[in-house]
């Protein structure tokens, strides 16, 4: 694929569709889901005399749920998402953190 072509298709793959999922609606309730997405990408080109034209690129995209928005009788709320496993790791980091500086502590 040409750097061209990669721009292209980077270009169209980063819109507000792979931010913000297809409404659903049930029972009056619209429930719009939310992604928090981060990417990146590079290229380049070369040419020696020795060598023909080079040319390479690469991009990543890395998407965890967010949210979403909730529309009912005309108001519009914002829930979270909750990522239970985030909030496990950071307590444990937390009390091994704590453990370790009270043995210091106490072991002077």
């Amino acid at each position: 694929m040409k750097l061209g072509q990669l721009a292209s298709t980077a270009r169209d793959l980063f819109t507000a569709k792979l931010v913000y999922g297809d409404a659903v609606e049930r029972d009056g309730v619209v429930v719009i889901p939310a992604a928090a997405v981060f990417g990146g990408g590079g290229g380049g080109a070369g040419d020696t005399a020795a060598l023909p034209v080079r040319e390479g690129a690469g991009f990543g995209v890395l998407a965890r749920p967010a949210g979403a928005f909730v529309v009912r009788e005309g108001a519009v709320t914002w829930v979270p998402a909750v990522d239970r496993t985030r909030i496990a790791l950071a307590a444990a980091v937390t009390v091994v953190a704590l453990a370790k500086i009270l043995s210091r502590r106490t072991g002077s």
